[in-house]
């Protein structure tokens, strides 16, 4: 069984026992979460579509870690104009292992 869930802006298509990483979450680590915007959950062939979201199903997981991904390099460049600016951002993460899907 499989679901698609939406959080941070993103979407993401779990399966219990998944861990991903997600836009971080205000949530300690260890503690369990409940994801209520489900956009859609299957079974093998069948598949059960919200419009938008499907009413009562939900995704429980549990806080793995909370950490930083890989720095990204910027670096803006005028030719023959004397302009270099170099920066780097690091986005926050939350781990999340995928427990129950419910709906």
């Amino acid at each position: 069984m499989y679901a698609v869930i939406k959080t941070g802006g993103k979407q993401y298509k779990v399966a219990a026992g998944d861990k991903i990483k997600i836009e971080q979450i205000a949530a300690d680590v260890g503690q369990e979460v409940v994801f209520d915007q489900v956009l859609a959950v299957g079974s093998g062939a069948d598949l059960r579509v919200g419009a938008p979201l499907l009413a009562g199903a939900t995704v429980t997981a549990k806080v793995v870690e909370h950490g930083r991904h890989d720095k990204v390099r910027i670096f803006k460049m005028r030719r023959r104009k004397h302009y270099q600016k170099r920066g780097g951002h690091r986005q926050h993460y939350t781990e999340i292992e995928i427990g129950a899907i419910a709906g």
